[in-house]
């Protein structure tokens, strides 16, 4: 009987934590509805508890609240410490998400290979702030060309034509964080 009382337990968890989650997003019913799909009263009834969760519900929910679906169903704790990240890998370019939220802030571990041809200067929508882990960057600003070793840091305004790549023939690691809305990252040190 633990086992049917945990998972009944777990499930009537669900609908205020859909409502807290909601509300702190500042969201309303009709916006989630519009987002996900799935109708105000269907809604209305799973953060009250009049309708029990499932997947083809809760699945939109989490994508539309940016966080894992574990975590909206608060699942336990499996005590695995491991973190499973998966990989994104785009031509040169390998991404390593570091953050699963939706919107603000967003952390990659990015990897380069080189890459034979001239650079292509991209803009978009952002701010960016990277860090050298390992090997030579190479970065295009605008006209300008800099060379970032291991333990150099550079941020920028991504409205200005910028291109990132190896300065030489071995792959240059960094961790990029970027801020779609263009937030700027923040540094606080000691006064020396």
């Amino acid at each position: 009987m633990r086992g049917v009382d945990e998972f009944n337990n777990v499930l009537a968890a669900v609908g205020p934590r859909l409502r807290e989650l909601r509300r702190e997003r500042g969201l309303t019913l009709a916006s989630v509805a519009h987002t996900t799909g799935i109708s105000e009263s269907t809604l209305s009834r799973l953060e009250s508890g009049g309708r029990r969760p499932n997947l083809e519900l809760l699945l939109p929910l989490a994508r539309a609240y940016g966080v894992p679906l574990d975590e909206l169903v608060g699942a336990p704790h499996t005590g695995d410490p491991r973190v499973h990240l998966h990989p994104v890998t785009r031509g040169h370019l390998t991404f390593v998400p570091l953050t699963r939220r939706a919107g603000g802030l967003h952390a990659h571990k990015l990897v380069i290979a080189p890459s034979v041809g001239e650079p292509d200067l991209k803009t978009h929508e952002g701010y960016e702030w990277l860090y050298v882990l390992n090997g030579r960057l190479r970065l295009r600003l605008g006209e300008r060309s800099l060379v970032l070793a291991p333990g150099e840091a550079a941020e920028f305004d991504t409205h200005v034509p910028h291109w990132l790549g190896p300065a030489d023939d071995r792959p240059v690691e960094l961790l990029i964080i970027f801020g779609r809305q263009g937030e700027r990252a923040h540094l606080r040190v000691r006064p020396g």
